[in-house]
């Protein structure tokens, strides 16, 4: 099977669609990655690399399945392969506010008659009214981010908001005045920041202790582990938001907002505080409830590993291997 892929740029996106290409690997199939993006420097890939200036010129006549993991190529996949093309939604892009404009444009992508395979339950009726079969198959966290046991908090805790204030989904204002609020009332917190994009001119960035540009994947984990709380301020339009997952997969305590990719989670919502979107002071007091409760963050560990256990990747790749396999319509001998 194929990806495609329009850029290599580090992006929750693109890694979500590597991760399932080596997971599929790993059980034995043949993956090629197609892009018209640069060789990999941030991951490591166990796939088949295929460069091309157009997406549209690569021969998938010897491909089972072709994959469009974004809007602008899943129009790419149909032509390139008809009925064995597969739309990976991992978010509803249409929604996105920089993309109104062209919000008919995706919708007619969304409107092609193949499959779509999403990351998270509440895509399900987002994807649903554009008709077709729809499929939920979960979000990979990868195993690295997985912690049985988490080392001593550290004094002042260590917060972590990840994102680029650039795209306002990320809602990362959010977090600099839920920040800035518990600050006001005498809370002590060192404020860490992580993007794949130089922070904006108008991030208050003397509020930050530490601001980490571009990770990778294993730089990501170790200032992951190295933290002691997560804020996901995210607005509603966020397809799933893997920092969040990967917190839980750490055992780290999370503040997420009641959005429903976070909401999804789980039905016992149990597993994190939760704060309205696009509201800094209603998520500053979570945030002061979060600080000032040892227990209220040991219990919300726990929780978040149990939960997160359902995003390990042979979970997410075995639900995608019986969707494909369901779909084969290969003959039983090929030469």
């Amino acid at each position: 099977m194929a990806y495609l892929l329009e850029d290599t740029d580090q992006s929750g996106g693109v890694r979500v669609q590597l991760a399932q290409a080596d997971a599929l690997i790993a059980r034995g199939h043949r993956v090629r990655i197609v892009t018209k993006g640069l060789p990999l420097t941030w991951r490591s890939s166990r796939a088949e690399w295929i460069y091309v200036d157009d997406l549209r010129h690569y021969d998938a006549g010897d491909d089972d399945f072709v994959i469009g993991g974004f809007w602008l190529t899943v129009p790419i996949a149909y032509e390139l392969a008809g009925d064995r093309a597969i739309h990976l939604c991992q978010g509803y892009e249409g929604a996105f506010s920089a993309y109104q404009p062209i919000k008919d444009q995706i919708d007619a992508a969304y409107n092609l008659p193949i499959p779509k395979l999403v990351v998270s339950k509440s895509l399900i009726p987002v994807c649903e009214q554009f008709g077709g079969e729809v499929l939920y198959i979960g979000q990979i966290v990868e195993d690295e981010f997985y912690r049985v046991i988490t080392p001593r908090e550290h004094e002042p805790l260590r917060v972590l908001v990840s994102g680029q204030a650039q795209a306002d989904l990320k809602g990362i204002d959010d977090a600099y005045g839920a920040v800035a609020h518990a600050r006001w009332f005498h809370q002590k917190l060192d404020l860490i920041r992580v993007s794949p994009w130089a922070p904006s001119r108008e991030e208050p960035l003397e509020a930050v202790q530490e601001f980490h540009v571009a990770l990778s994947t294993t730089e990501m984990t170790r200032l992951m582990h190295s933290c002691d709380l997560l804020i996901a301020p995210n607005h509603a339009v966020e397809g799933f938001g893997l920092p969040a997952a990967e917190a839980m997969a750490a055992g780290i305590p999370t503040l997420l907002t009641s959005i429903p990719s976070y909401l999804s989670f789980d039905e016992t919502r149990d597993y994190a505080l939760f704060a309205p979107e696009q509201n800094a002071i209603e998520l500053g007091e979570r945030l002061i409830e979060l600080l000032g409760d040892f227990a209220l963050r040991e219990r919300l560990r726990a929780r978040g590993r149990e939960v997160a256990e359902q995003w390990r990747v042979e979970r997410v790749a075995e639900r995608m291997e019986g969707f494909l396999q369901s779909r084969d319509t290969r003959p039983a001998t090929r030469t």
